[in-house]
């Protein structure tokens, strides 16, 4: 029998940690205290990238506007966070589904049942990546900087013509090279050793929801900081839409619920209703005209 192929993986996030290394040895709560001063230090991580998430914020924001989608690449837990990002942008913020997509190495099974040699697919990255256009952006997320799956599915993207981020616990990475824009988040070596799904995975999460929420805002998603694209499906998200015009206007619940049933449920349409005293038909054109941005519609009506 055939020994499997081994090897040796020298990156930040395989690191050991030299501050860790009695924590077998430390009751729960100091146990605890150890992993949390970890946890402490990825938001500051996070910060040093910020010039560039921001490219990488301009580029979502570029292929959105001019048609086009945004696609995630990533296994393990870098595939689990990309999913979730993906599927909750449009409940909040009212994006249709099929502008950001989430691919994760070895399809929907892999999310609940971990399959970890996909991840090694380079092939298979290349024909997840399939569907990627020049008009889209292809972010592909690795902790280590290295995942083959992600390297190919980039590598497909590039081909295609379409501009790519990469997001690493690696600085260095050398998947670095071939990418517009490279947020690599120095977190370092884990607690545990390798186990990129604590502090890499950590950093991860922050970067989505960093990017995908600047994104949503720059396109005109949110009035304020109000999420003014929320779909509601259910009574405690019909109190919140209801909530939200209240506090956009300054107006009673009575008056805003009034003005929601009469945009059929639609936030957006009731808003530059309420600010601009026009009727249903006319807000609707305006937000139309305007790709859903508040802001927009209430200049075109010539409103404060």
């Amino acid at each position: 029998m055939r020994s499997a192929p081994i090897e040796i993986v020298r990156v930040p996030t395989e690191a050991r940690n030299s501050g860790t290394n009695d924590i077998d040895l430390l009751p729960t709560v100091d146990i605890l205290r150890l992993i949390n001063s970890e946890d402490a230090t990825v938001p500051h991580a996070v910060a040093a990238v910020l010039p560039e998430l921001a490219r990488a914020v301009d580029l979502g924001v570029a292929a959105l506007r001019g048609g086009g989608r945004v696609h995630y690449f990533g296994a393990g837990t870098s595939g689990r966070l990309a999913t979730m990002d993906a599927a909750e942008l449009p409940p909040t913020f009212g994006i249709a589904r099929d502008r950001v997509v989430a691919h994760h190495a070895g399809g929907t099974e892999a999310l609940v049942h971990a399959r970890e040699g996909v991840e090694d697919d380079f092939a298979g990255g290349c024909a997840d990546a399939a569907t990627v256009t020049a008009a889209d952006l292809a972010v592909g997320l690795t902790a280590s900087g290295r995942t083959p799956y992600v390297a190919g599915a980039l590598h497909r993207a590039r081909e295609a013509g379409a501009r790519t981020v990469l997001v690493t616990a690696d600085p260095h990475s050398a998947l670095a090279a071939d990418v517009d824009v490279h947020v690599g988040v120095a977190t370092g070596a884990e607690v545990i050793a390798g186990s990129t799904r604590m502090k890499a995975g950590t950093a991860q999460k922050l970067v989505l929801n960093t990017f995908s929420t600047a994104v949503m805002v720059r396109l005109g998603y949110t009035y304020s900081n109000l999420m003014v694209g929320v779909v509601a499906t259910n009574a405690k998200l019909r109190g919140r839409m209801v909530t939200i015009l209240t506090e956009a206007t300054g107006l009673s619940e009575e008056v805003c619920a009034e003005a929601l049933s009469r945009a059929d449920g639609d936030t957006r349409i009731a808003l530059v209703c309420l600010l601009t005293g026009v009727d249903v038909p006319t807000a609707a054109d305006a937000l139309h005209a305007a790709h859903g941005s508040v802001r927009a519609a209430l200049r075109a009506l010539a409103r404060p």
